[in-house]
């Protein structure tokens, strides 16, 4: 089983920057995808990015892309998530998952979760 947590998450102006990590632990395969994905009150969880292990092909939701930037370290099992040029619109409960490198973009597609961390963009 596998275990994920997050970290870096908090309190940012707008235009400023945050990265994301999550660290992996327990048994993973080459052939999943980790993926980000964020959620605010009243609203379904919404995809952000995602990064397949085996050859870093990367995806991103259209709302985020050329400001996020996913990435991996196969060594230490964990996957950043660089959020550059935030808004308010950005702030969410952003958690990290991994699964399956199939239905990238669904949550359903992912096995397990981390806990989800806080990013909150105000003045």
């Amino acid at each position: 089983q596998v275990q994920l947590v997050e970290s870096g998450g908090g309190l940012v102006q707008p235009g400023g920057s945050l990265r994301l990590s999550c660290a992996a632990s327990g048994s993973t395969s080459s052939s999943y995808a980790m993926g980000w994905f964020r959620q605010v009150p009243g609203k379904e969880r919404e995809f952000v990015a995602a990064i397949r292990w085996i050859d870093g092909i990367t995806y991103y939701a259209d709302s985020v892309r050329g400001r996020f930037a996913i990435s991996r370290d196969n060594a230490k099992n964990t996957v950043y998530l660089q959020m550059k040029n935030l808004n308010p619109e950005d702030t969410a409960v952003y958690y990290c998952a991994i699964g399956p490198s199939l239905i990238i973009r669904v949550p359903s597609n992912y096995d397990a979760w981390g806990q989800g961390i806080q990013v909150t963009v105000s003045s």
